[in-house]
């Protein structure tokens, strides 16, 4: 049997700002974007390349408005894998992309530190082997 994640859910206060930054600023790709009623909408994005694909989730309730940006405790929570780190560094500085730190090499590759407009850290990193 094979398994593997095919989606994880990203807490948003709007679906059309979580589109803005996804698609508008990362260059992700819209995969869904369904009316479900009563003002809910099932939309998912996805790097270009595939993979897991990213559910955004509009918080409804005063629990999930707090979780806003801190889904995993301020640690770096999700990781965009990259074959060409300068291009994609320079076309989110570009984009208006928040990155914390300036690139740096690791055993593992290159790998820099960003935030979504939400607080939501991620990991921009190409592996060097």
């Amino acid at each position: 049997m094979t398994r593997r994640i095919g989606r994880i859910a990203i807490v948003v206060p709007d679906y059309d700002e979580g589109l803005a930054f996804y698609v508008g600023k990362l260059g992700f790709q819209l995969v869904e974007d369904q009316d479900m009623g009563n003002g809910k909408r099932w939309v998912t994005v996805q790097p270009t390349g595939g993979g897991t694909a990213i559910l955004l989730a509009r918080a409804v309730d005063a629990r999930q408005t707090a979780a806003i940006g801190n889904q995993t405790g301020g640690r770096v929570g999700f990781f965009l894998e990259t074959q060409d780190f300068a291009a994609d560094h320079a076309a989110f500085l570009a984009a208006g992309v928040d990155f914390e730190e300036t690139p740096r090499s690791e055993d593992y590759g290159m790998v820099a530190v960003f935030r979504d407009p939400f607080g939501n850290r991620w990991d921009l990193m190409e592996y060097s082997k």
